[in-house]
């Protein structure tokens, strides 16, 4: 049995052809909303993505008319309200702190996939939705899409990535906007101020985008495309000297693969590269 055999939820889906694998959020029925289930399986999911040598990119899709509702608060609230059997405040706020926690490591499973992910987006992309699509590389949108930083509307800082990811993707002052007044706004925004890369027409078409996007990605050397997003992520706080540093050492190991070889003579006889990824 592989590894993406094992691999069983009820509320995610992998789905793999060729080098792309599609991780399906998979709770129509519930908007996609992130509940226990969703946040215990999440890491091992991707760590069955990570695992799989012939995956070269990943796609997060959902199932269903919405992308994700973000946390299912019926599901989750004693988790958010520090609730169970009575506690003193530093007991609650103990636990409380590492049920955050536990939760973020769910999300930043997805942000620390060695892999590129992609977010194709459609229907409503709220709350935690923001949160898990921050964590991607790569955020294609439907022109149906909604997207909401909605956590003030509800009583709660945004805790799962968002605050932290998103000026890094859209700017301070538009993450400033999203997070305190709680609003919507539409896929034409998101394209607007650099969320998404680009909007395709309606749900079945943002999946195919980003489909083809990741087969472009995957046609590439995996150990080029892995050693790429490493660098972009240790380059983030780092000066641009440190990065250079760092990119030289993992050249320094790298330039010896059989991926390059492999470019090299596929330029000379004028023919489409087949990289193993060695």
């Amino acid at each position: 049995m592989t590894d993406m055999q094992a691999f069983s939820s009820d509320v995610l889906e992998i789905e793999s052809e060729g080098h792309v694998a599609t991780l399906w959020l998979n709770r129509p029925e519930a908007r996609n909303a992130m509940g226990a289930a969703f946040f215990s399986d999440l890491g091992p999911a991707m760590a069955t993505l990570n695992a799989d040598r012939e995956v070269r990119a990943v796609v997060i899709a959902a199932r269903g008319p919405h992308f994700s509702v973000g946390l299912d608060l019926k599901a989750m609230g004693s988790t958010l309200s520090g609730g169970g059997a009575p506690l003193s405040n530093a007991s609650r706020a103990t636990r409380t702190r590492l049920d955050v926690l536990r939760l973020q490591e769910s999300v930043n499973a997805v942000a620390s996939c060695p892999k590129p992910v992609i977010a194709a987006v459609h229907g409503y992309c709220i709350g935690g939705g923001v949160d898990l699509i921050s964590a991607c590389d790569i955020r294609l949108a439907s022109a149906d899409a909604v997207f909401s930083v909605r956590e003030a509307k509800v009583a709660i800082v945004a805790d799962l990535g968002s605050l932290q990811r998103l000026p890094r993707i859209i700017g301070a002052g538009h993450v400033a906007e999203l997070a305190f007044t709680g609003k919507d706004i539409t896929a034409e925004r998101a394209h607007a101020i650099g969320l998404v890369n680009d909007v395709a027409p309606d749900a079945a078409a943002v999946v195919a985008a980003a489909r083809a996007l990741a087969l472009e990605i995957a046609a590439n050397s995996p150990l080029a495309v892995e050693g790429t997003k490493a660098v972009l992520q240790a380059g983030d706080g780092r000066t641009v000297a440190e990065g250079l540093e760092y990119v030289a050492t993992w050249n320094a190991g790298m330039l010896g693969s059989d991926d390059l070889t492999e470019a090299m003579l596929a330029f000379l006889e004028k023919r489409p590269p087949k990289f193993t990824g060695n």
